[in-house]
C-alpha cells in the first residue's frame, strides 16, 4: 500500500504537500512531532473503537481500517527503533522491512482491534517520548536505509510523521 509517488525519490515528502492527503511536512517543527504523534494516535483510537467490520477492505488494493491500524502501530515501533539507532550509533544502516510481507505474516486482518488500539497507543507514546528528548545537537545525526536513502534525525522525523498521518487520512478522509 505505497504512498510515495516515486519510491526512489523520497525527498518529495519533505518539500511539498502530499498530493493525496495534503499533509505538508515542511511546515512541521521538530519540537511539534510529539504532539502530532499524540494527535494521530488519538485519531486511531477513535477508528479502532468504531463500529462495523474494521477488517473489511474498501477495495481489493486498499487495506482495511484494522490493517492500517496494525501497520501504523508497527511503523511507530520500527521508527522508534530506527531513531534509537540514530541517537546511539554513528550513521547506522537500518534493517530492511517489507510492510506488505509483515501484514500477511502477522495476519493484520485477523488481529483484535482493541488490542491493536492499546499497542498503537503504547508505541505512539514511546516514539513521542523519544522525539521529545532529542537535543538540538542531535538533529544532524545521520542514518540510512539499504536503498540509499539518507536521513538526519530532523528529516527522519518529518519523513516519519507523514506515514501515520497519511494512513489516518486513508481511513477517515479527514486531515489531521
Amino acid at each position: 500500500m505505497a504512498i510515495v509517488p516515486d519510491s526512489k525519490d523520497w525527498t518529495w515528502v519533505l518539500e511539498r504537500p502530499c498530493p493525496e492527503c495534503r499533509f505538508d511536512t515542511s511546515s512541521v517543527s521538530f519540537a511539534g512531532l510529539p504532539g502530532l504523534i499524540g494527535a494521530n494516535a488519538a485519531g486511531w483510537q477513535e477508528v479502532l473503537s468504531g463500529s462495523g467490520d474494521l477488517a473489511a477492505r474498501p477495495a481489493p488494493d486498499r487495506w482495511s481500517a484494522l490493517e492500517y491500524g496494525c501497520h501504523v502501530r508497527d511503523v511507530f515501533r520500527l521508527y522508534d527503533y530506527r531513531l534509537s539507532l540514530m541517537l546511539s550509533q554513528d550513521d547506522p544502516l537500518f534493517p530492511n522491512w517489507d510492510q506488505d510481507e509483515t501484514a500477511v505474516a502477522e495476519r493484520y486482518d485477523a488481529q483484535d482491534p482493541v488490542t491493536v488500539a492499546a499497542e498503537l497507543a503504547e508505541a505512539a507514546g514511546a516514539i513521542a517520548a523519544r522525539f521529545a528528548v532529542v537535543e538540538p545537537g542531535q538533529l544532524a545525526r545521520p542514518g540510512r536505509r539499504s536503498d540509499g536513502a539518507r536521513f538526519t534525525v530532523e528529516t527522519f522525523g518529518r519523513y516519519f510523521i507523514h506515514d501515520p498521518v497519511h494512513h489516518l487520512w486513508d481511513v477517515t478522509g479527514r486531515p489531521l
